[in-house]
């Protein structure tokens, strides 16, 4: 074994696996039990999450990765969501100007590009 190298026990790997299997048919019995809506979504999002957070910690090594695990997980989704407020804040001050400028009517558009009649 090389040098600087860290070996990890076989025991962790087939844990992780195991709760993989556990985690995936919790998200089928989402759909066996017949959640609908918000709750269905949110569930199943979340068991894709901690799944996809298990393996990412565990089979490619970002656990034992502190600094790697900041970087290459937590930045970039801490950066979107950075970017999507500022698209929020900005969306909501282009609507408030618009409604100054032109009136609540001229706002809210049909489909084919007619203004809605109030």
């Amino acid at each position: 074994m090389a040098e600087g190298k860290q070996q990890h026990p076989l025991q962790v790997y087939f844990w992780i696996w195991g709760l993989l299997f556990v985690l995936s048919f919790f998200s089928y019995l989402v759909d066996i039990l017949g959640f609908e809506s918000y709750v269905r979504w949110s569930l199943i999002i979340l068991f894709m999450l901690l799944k996809a957070g298990f393996i990412v910690a565990i089979f490619m090594h970002m656990a034992w990765e502190r600094l790697a695990l900041i970087y290459a997980i937590i930045g970039p989704p801490v950066v979107l969501l950075l970017l999507i407020g500022l698209m929020a804040v900005e969306g909501d001050y282009t609507e408030s100007t618009r409604v100054d400028f032109f009136g609540a009517d001229q706002t809210v558009f049909l489909g084919h590009g007619e203004a809605a009649e109030h």
